[in-house]
């Protein structure tokens, strides 16, 4: 019998597990739905994805830089207890392997390989919601030359690709885009929805003002300008040395970035805050 996209969905709606296990259940009973799902409540997966609902935005990031790839991994668990656990630290060594060994673009890869089953058996084992959540690669030639930054708690990690230059220098760029967080390269790369966005701010802050609208036109500008100066990387002032900007000490080494990443752990997850009260009576639960 053929396995059609809608009974993998609809197998995914019903039990929450991931696609491919779906699929291998439907594959193993034949198409039935009914014989898939109890297959699947019968082994690791479906108490792993009821885990999944809960809130991981603890763990850390593993990375690797290599001759022509660099990847930042981020791994997460509920709570910095977990991530401390030995059982932890053995698969984020696992993920770290596997992206050492493979050069992987889509998250979706590491989640089709072992490194999924090993992610199940460890939730079991720990108790705790782990997901491999996200990956950046940046792909670059040979004679390129790229530095890693990881911060000692492996909570933040970036890499920078520089075109000339070397490798001393690619460092320590990667460890000021680590303190910074530029949102883009330079300012002609920005989003223009943001750019919009602090443009409507700023108007409606000069309209406050009451000033005559050359004057309140130049008050835009500035701040625009201002802004973009902030968040573009070449446009920053270098952490190292405020005196002179990443431009300028990009030109000074006959260098240009290529590319850059950066993560950070729980980034983007929102975590529901609760009182000492609240967190005693879910423990006595």
């Amino acid at each position: 019998m053929d396995i059609t996209a809608a009974m993998v969905k609809q197998l995914r709606d019903m039990s929450g597990v991931a696609m491919m296990d779906c699929k291998k259940a439907l594959v193993e009973c034949e198409g039935n739905i009914d014989n898939a799902l109890d297959l699947l409540r019968s082994n690791s997966a479906l108490k792993a994805e009821k885990k999944a609902s809960r809130v991981a935005a603890d763990g850390v990031l593993k990375a690797f830089v290599g001759e022509d790839y660099a990847t930042i991994v981020e791994i997460n668990s509920e709570t910095d207890f977990a991530a401390k656990d030995s059982q932890f630290i053995n698969f984020t060594n696992e993920v770290a392997e596997f992206i050492t060994n493979n050069k992987i673009e889509d998250i979706n890869v590491l989640h089709e390989s072992d490194i999924e089953s090993k992610r199940k058996t460890l939730v079991q084992s720990i108790g705790e919601n782990i997901q491999v959540r996200r990956l950046e690669t940046l792909s670059y030639e040979s004679e390129m030359n790229s530095g890693l930054y990881i911060h000692s708690d492996s909570k933040l990690a970036t890499v920078v690709v520089l075109s000339g230059g070397d490798e001393a220098l690619a460092k320590d760029i990667a460890m000021h885009v680590a303190a910074t967080n530029p949102i883009c390269l330079s300012r002609d790369e920005i989003d223009q929805d943001i750019l919009e966005r602090e443009k409507a701010i700023y108007l409606t802050q000069a309209k406050e003002s009451g000033k005559p609208q050359e004057i309140m036109d130049k008050m835009v500008e500035g701040k625009l300008n201002r802004f973009l100066s902030e968040v573009s990387l070449v446009s920053q002032p270098f952490v190292k040395d405020p005196d002179t900007s990443i431009e300028k000490l990009l030109n000074s080494n006959n260098a240009t970035i290529q590319s850059y990443a950066r993560l950070k752990v729980g980034e983007g997850i929102e975590v529901e805050t609760k009182n000492f009260a609240d967190e005693v009576a879910e423990q006595l639960k």
